[in-house]
């Protein structure tokens, strides 16, 4: 339950950056901005599917994989209730979302998949360089890098779509699509970070 309700936190968070990045005219100054989700995500602790997907490589106990598959109910629960309260609170940013969304769905399979997987790739550096280098400076520049190459994030789509009011089968195959592109992402640049490092046997 901890686990849970620490993902409708992060989910919600990520509405948030999603919310502040649709309502900025410059979408250089958004795309910097939205980098308030991860960055609280981060120093509160919060359980992120896409933050935690690349670290089950090095630590995959039974409780690892389960707080991961926890986290994604989650962050869909708060990425859904923060896009209730913010098409409430600034319907202008729907309409926007609604015009991002039908565009996605316009994309191939394999586009939507590769462009999951190259997101996940910066969001394990983003989360990896936080945690090992306790700087926030890799939130700062992968986030921005992420928008603005226009990479698909799972958790900033469901609050995308819960926005635009889309309940499709095409939606939901689409979401999914950048599950997986997020997870593989990450994990593929988290096993190459975990087999690189030199273990303490190899030490001279």
């Amino acid at each position: 339950m901890k686990t849970l309700l620490s993902g409708v936190a992060a989910g919600f968070m990520v509405g948030i950056g999603g919310a502040v990045y649709l309502s900025c005219d410059n979408k250089y100054v958004g795309a910097v901005l939205f980098s308030v989700a991860l960055l609280a995500i981060c120093y509160l602790g919060f359980a992120l599917f896409t933050g935690k997907a690349g670290f089950i490589v090095p630590q995959h106990k039974k409780k690892d994989v389960s707080d991961l598959l926890l986290s994604l109910p989650g962050n869909l629960i708060g990425a859904f209730l923060c896009a209730k309260a913010a098409a409430f609170a600034a319907p202008a940013i729907a309409e926007k979302a609604l015009s991002a969304c039908q565009t996605r769905l316009l994309q191939t399979a394999p586009q939507t998949f590769f462009k999951g997987l190259l997101c996940g790739v910066l969001m394990y550096i983003a989360v990896a360089v936080f945690r090992k280098c306790k700087s926030p400076l890799g939130v700062l520049f992968c986030i921005p890098v992420f928008i603005l190459c226009g990479f698909e994030h799972s958790i900033a789509d469901m609050f995308y779509f819960a926005l635009s009011g889309i309940v499709s089968l095409d939606a939901f195959i689409f979401i999914w699509i950048v599950i997986i592109g997020n997870f593989v992402g990450a994990a593929a640049i988290a096993f190459l970070d975990y087999i690189k490092e030199e273990k303490p046997d190899e030490k001279r």
